[in-house]
């Protein structure tokens, strides 16, 4: 059965209160407090509520905005819904494997693509590549 499937009881039971509020309820992690933000080992970042690879470390840079930042993804693994909450029109990425709330992204990238994935540590998980 695909994570994707899994009803709202399933989620809770499967992440943490603060994971849950981020992935299935669009919750923000206050800025500088999640554990990727300032992290830049090699390797892959994964969906934490299905697994599904999400970015690669080398497309991650350091945006000092208070929370992860890539300037692109995987192909295919983000969703991109339009977000007109809190009176702004953002544009938020999902995992588009299981829907889950990754963060948003922006046209204020300072490397060539143009773009700041702007990401949640809670929505993530890290994989670090062998040497």
């Amino acid at each position: 059965m695909s994570d994707y499937n899994l009803t709202e009881n399933e989620w809770k039971e499967k992440l943490s209160e603060q994971e849950y509020h981020v992935l299935r309820e669009k919750g923000t992690e206050p800025p500088h407090s999640g554990k990727y933000n300032t992290h830049f080992d090699k390797g892959k970042y994964h969906c934490n509520g299905c697994g599904s690879l999400l970015f690669d470390s080398n497309s991650k840079f350091k945006s000092n905005c208070g929370w992860p930042s890539f300037d692109s993804s995987v192909d295919g693994a983000i969703e991109y819904i339009k977000d007109t909450s809190f009176g702004m029109i953002r544009i938020e990425i999902l995992c588009s494997n299981c829907g889950g709330h990754i963060g948003h992204i922006f046209d204020d990238g300072p490397t060539q693509t143009g773009k700041r994935y702007c990401v949640n540590s809670l929505s993530i998980n890290f994989e670090k590549q062998n040497s």
